[in-house]
Parts: C-alpha cells; structure tokens; sequence
C-alpha cells in the first residue's frame, strides 16, 4: 500500500464546476494508489453523466470517529478514526430502489452499450478491500452524495490521545431532551442510542406531524429539535416553524444526506440555521448539539 494525499487538480474546460474542501489538514491512509484514484474517477464520471445540462462537483476531506453502532450497520470492520471522502454532485439523484441497487455488479440505469454496470460494485469492493466503507444518499431531482470513509494510519501526525479526550468530553449530555424527528429507523435508533449514551433524554418521530405533535406535549422540557430536512407530511423546517410559535426560543439542528451548500442553494434551508450532513459520527453530531446547547 501507499500514503495517500489528496491535491487539486484543475480540470478540463468541458468538466463541471468542481469544488474541493480539504478539512483537518494532512490525512493519511494506507491504501492503493491506483485503486483510489479508480475510485474517484467513477464517482467523477457517474457525477459527470448525472448532470448532462451542467451542475456541480463538490469534493469534500474530513475526519470522522467510526463507532461500533455504525460498523454494525455494515457488519465488519473495526472502530477508530477514519479519513472521509466525500463526493457530491447536483444531478438527476436517482430513486430508493436504485440507491439500495447501486452496488450491485451489472446493475446500470445506462442505455445499453453506454456502460457495463461495474463501476460502482467496483468502487465497492476496493474500499471494502482497504477496511473502509462507501455510502450513498440520494433522491430524483435532489443530486446525489457518496461518502467513503478510511482508516486513518498511525503515523498520520493526528494526536489521537487529544482528540479521544475531546470526544469523552463531548460525551456530557446532562439529562437535556431532544426530539429526534428521522423517517428513516435504522438512522434514527441510532442517533437515539448514541445521543442517551451521551447522557440525553430522547423523544422520537416518524415523521413531521408526529414531531409537531409531541412537541406539543412535551414543550417544556425539550431543550432541542434533532430533524430531517426531508419527511412525509411535514418536512424538518415547516416543523420548526410550528415550533417556534409555541416555543419561539426553541433550538434546532437540521441533518440531510447533502451537504450545506447544495441545501442552500436548492432553498431547502436558509443561511444561518443549523445544519449537519449524514450520515454523521458520533462525534461531530455530539460536538454540534454540544455546541448549540451551550448557546
């Protein structure tokens, strides 16, 4: 294997805009040189081919903590620090079912002859190869976000015994309730879980109405709104709204599968509100209602 860094190459005139964010600093992975750059070259091109009238590709490095409740999802590997790469495009997005087929070998919503289906249960299996993980979040009309994550080696010049320490101390929930409004179970058992080992009071939501409802019933003791920016009925900001008539101090933390930009520039979410792109770790997701509850 070989050390990987990420550089900024310009692009051809032809390529659509692409923006590059390099978070954390110097990040490093043991890891195929030539496998990663396959990677990237078919998230660039299946990017490329989503936005046929143009759009943008966003390119993002960032450091996560994997913990055991996400590595169950996935069923392998091991926790610890990881490098994430995460590739965003403003495309066509494509529906659930083709999300959860995405990965399959052969399986292509190409015309024929246009492409073998492989690219994607490649890039699969390479970043399973190297103990990582690859996810993709995702809706028609909305583009579309994969996010890798890899383990970040030893010699990295990350001081680890630091950042373990900040991620206890972020553990400090002191008995605050947060409604969790998320459609999706698996993503909401999880946050739930992560966020009473953290000390918290947890009520959940299935969907906006349901939000709006216990809400209601519980204003005086919820110190924080958790919500999906996209549900049925009700989506996370029409949800707040309602919030904030009966409770117009209330404080709220929008996540979506997209990142920041892209949110704000679809009008889905007004600058200045609080915002964080899933899925989350544990250890930015504490970090923010941390920080928002301290406020």
């Amino acid at each position: 294997g070989e050390d990987i860094e990420l550089r900024v190459i310009t692009p051809p005139p032809s390529a659509p805009p692409l923006n590059l964010r390099v978070g954390w600093g110097e990040l490093r992975v043991m890891a195929d040189a030539g496998q990663i750059e396959q990677v990237l070259m078919n998230l660039a091109a299946n990017a490329r081919d989503a936005m046929p009238e143009g759009g943008t590709l966003t390119i993002e490095t960032g450091l996560e903590e994997l913990d055991m409740d996400f590595l169950k999802i996935h069923e392998y590997g091991k926790p610890g620090m990881y490098a994430m790469l995460t590739v965003t495009d403003t495309g066509c997005g494509m529906d659930e079912n083709t999300r959860q087929r995405i990965f399959e070998p052969f399986f292509t919503t190409k015309e024929v002859g246009k492409g073998t289906g492989l690219g994607l249960s490649m890039v699969y299996g390479i970043i399973k190869q190297h103990s990582g993980y690859i996810n993709v979040y995702s809706e028609r009309g909305r583009g579309t976000t994969f996010k890798i994550y890899l383990p970040v080696i030893s010699d990295s010049g990350l001081r680890n015994s630091d950042l373990k320490s900040e991620i206890q101390n972020l553990k400090s929930g002191m008995g605050e309730t947060i409604l969790i409004a998320e459609d999706e179970k698996a993503v909401r058992e999880l946050m739930k879980l992560e966020l009473e080992e953290a000390g918290y009071k947890v009520i959940e939501a299935v969907d906006g109405q349901e939000a709006i409802e216990k809400f209601r019933e519980n204003k005086d003791s919820i110190s924080l709104l958790l919500l999906d920016m996209i549900m049925p009925k009700i989506n996370g900001k029409g949800v707040y709204e309602e919030a904030r008539k009966i409770k117009p101090d209330i404080k709220a933390l929008f996540s979506s599968g997209y990142p920041t930009d892209f949110i704000h520039k679809k009008g889905i979410l007004e600058e200045g509100l609080n915002f964080i792109s899933k899925p989350a770790s544990p250890h930015e997701l504490l970090k923010r209602i941390r920080e928002l509850l301290n406020k």
